[in-house]
């Protein structure tokens, strides 16, 4: 979901956590990441659109990616 939701923006899109930092737009990086509910991350955004870009990957995280609890 959250590649698909950063593919839609211009802005360069990153994930870090602890010392590993991968590109947010990359299926692969972000399932290497290995990021467990609960983890530190920090989310980077570089563009002309990158304030769109974090509003939309942010509701992502508040909604819980649509999954119930």
């Amino acid at each position: 979901m959250i590649v698909r939701a950063a593919a839609k923006f211009q802005a360069d899109f990153f994930i870090r956590k602890d010392e590993f930092e991968i590109n947010g737009k990359s299926i692969i990086g972000v399932m290497t990441l290995a990021a467990e509910q609960g983890a530190c991350l920090t989310l980077v955004f570089k563009g002309e659109d990158e304030n769109e870009a974090a509003g939309a990957i942010a509701r992502l995280f508040e909604s819980g990616f649509g999954e119930e609890l």
